[in-house]
């Protein structure tokens, strides 16, 4: 007999990937924690292979459990799209979305254009601010749900992984000297921690030319040539570059990004961009 991908096992699959516990998972789709356990074994069997790894601080992929949530995204975007369009269910309502100024120009336009094409009597406002501020935004409910960015160690599921990289004009890119100026985000954005612990590790004088809040300030800074920035690679200018390890700045971490949002209040209409969002920049 034929094995096939049941949707209601996918479903339970992807909640499991997402929370990192069999527990949360169960909580999430109303089911109880053996349940769930079951679920995730038959979806072995049907696969005949390995999808998790359980231990005591949780679950975690294997490498055919990857290959597979890749699919299992994919699979359910498009089923529910398909639902929602055959059944005439389609959400209306509105919804407040949080997203780093840095991400806004890369992702905010195939996002929203491809989420109002599968529900446009929804009306989505969106709030563009530093990670810290998103948060803070979030725990005051103002905002539904929001695009952060996290450090890869601190443990949370990541949609995506971004590279952070020092930005200059491109004129004259490979000419700063000792001490490096620079212009960065608030203090406690991962931009403004990321240069000062790199720079501090690798022993290189540096002073603050400009600290802020405002993307476009800390660009207008870079293009004046008064100062270089750290960007995600992902929202470099095409009127900026990249600078090179002739510079002799030193290399900057990764970042993970992730969506947040408060899951006792969240609603379907929530739930469901937050679906789609982590399809659509998971595949980017």
């Amino acid at each position: 007999m034929a094995s096939y991908l049941d949707i209601d096992l996918l479903r339970c699959f992807l909640m499991v990937a997402e929370t990192g516990t069999l527990s949360r998972a169960a909580e999430r789709i109303a089911r109880s924690q053996a349940a769930v356990s079951m679920q995730m074994k038959r979806l072995e069997e049907i696969v005949g292979q390995p999808l998790l790894n359980r231990t005591g601080r949780g679950v975690f992929m294997t490498v055919h459990g990857e290959r597979l949530l890749i699919h299992a995204r994919r699979i359910l975007r498009l089923h529910d799209e398909a639902m929602a369009e055959l059944s005439g269910r389609s959400l209306s309502g509105t919804l407040r979305f949080g997203c780093p100024d840095d991400y806004a120009d890369a992702f905010l336009p195939g996002l929203l254009r491809s989420f109002a094409q599968l529900h446009p009597q929804v009306m989505i406002e969106v709030v563009c601010a530093s990670t810290p501020r998103l948060l803070t935004q979030l725990d005051r409910n103002i905002l539904d749900l929001a695009l952060t960015s996290v450090p890869l160690d601190t443990g949370h599921s990541v949609l995506r992984r971004e590279s952070l990289v020092w930005v200059g004009q491109k004129s004259g890119s490979e000419d700063w000297s000792v001490p490096f100026r620079l212009a960065l985000g608030d203090p406690d954005t991962l931009d403004h921690r990321a240069a000062v612990t790199a720079l501090a590790q690798a022993k290189q004088s540096y002073e603050i030319a400009y600290s802020s809040g405002s993307l476009s300030g800390l660009l207008a800074v870079v293009r004046s040539g008064q100062a270089i920035a750290v960007l995600t690679k992902a929202a470099v200018p095409s009127d900026l570059a990249i600078l090179s390890k002739a510079t002799h700045l030193p290399d900057l971490p990764q970042i993970g990004l992730t969506l947040r949002m408060d899951e006792k209040r969240a609603s379907p209409l929530i739930r469901a961009f937050e679906a789609h969002a982590r399809t659509l920049l998971s595949a980017l």
